[in-house]
């Protein structure tokens, strides 16, 4: 087999590691394991990526990264693809792919435990290191298992994935400490609302059944849409102000 157009492992990461700085050897070598990469190898056994396999890991990391899907979702829609099936998939551009491909959430299983920090960036393409930042500054709360592991409960991996995103803005864990001040004061607002509107309209029961709850759960949803967009429009207001009130430029020459 010609080396021409042939890459090692370590010079795929090298050639990644400008856009994906948490791009590690090991996260290749994990995404092979799953399944999700193939290439070829020596007849001494080293692996050599095509271009095609690359583009294939940029889509892979793109869509983890970016649009926040799960393994087992870009794993299923690669697949339809080498099949030739007609899928978001269809094509291997990162751009193409994710345009196309709805955001789901993670599985149940994911969600409903505790996953060991170092292995949060295999599921999210977020570093360790960020994710325990997030904890200091009290966006998620990790728990000590008895062995001295951090766990990070699998419903936070999604408030990661966001956090990771915003920081490209230059909004970093630091800055999310007013929302959680925020949710902490706001959160016993909600609860006090909640019983004044069950005492005052009937919506919410005080009963535990899955009547209430569903109602609960719809009137606490629609009071959550109204305050963003409250707090959405104030912010708008607020940061467009510098842009707002300014007629066309006077041109002096034209006096």
């Amino acid at each position: 087999m010609p080396d021409a157009g042939y890459l090692t492992i370590g010079k795929v990461v090298k050639k990644l590691q400008q856009q994906y700085p948490d791009l590690s050897i090991s996260k290749v070598r994990y995404l092979q394991d799953e399944g999700l990469l193939n290439p070829s190898r020596t007849p001494s056994g080293y692996r050599l990526y095509s271009q095609r396999d690359v583009r294939r890991l940029e889509t892979i990391l793109y869509l983890q990264k970016n649009r926040f899907l799960p393994l087992s979702v870009i794993k299923e829609e690669l697949e339809r693809s080498d099949a030739g099936q007609p899928s978001a998939a269809s094509e291997t551009g990162p751009d193409r792919l994710a345009d196309t491909i709805t955001l789901p959430v993670d599985d149940e299983e994911t969600v409903g435990k505790l996953h060991p920090l170092d292995r949060v960036p295999e599921l999210t393409g977020v570093s360790a290191s960020f994710v325990r930042q997030l904890s200091e500054a009290g966006v998620i709360k990790l728990t000590r298992s008895p062995h001295g592991r951090d766990l990070v409960d699998g419903h936070d991996l999604g408030l990661i994935r966001i956090c990771d995103e915003l920081r490209h803005f230059g909004i970093g864990p630091k800055n999310l400490r007013q929302y959680v001040i925020a949710a902490n004061r706001e959160s016993s607002m909600f609860e006090q609302a909640l019983v004044v509107y069950a005492a005052k309209a009937g919506g919410v029961e005080i009963e535990d059944t899955e009547v209430a709850r569903s109602r609960y759960e719809q009137a606490f949803s629609r009071m959550l849409g109204l305050t963003n967009a409250v707090r959405d429009e104030l912010i708008a207001r607020r940061v467009a102000k510098p842009f707002q009130n300014k007629g066309p430029e006077k041109n002096d020459g034209a006096r």
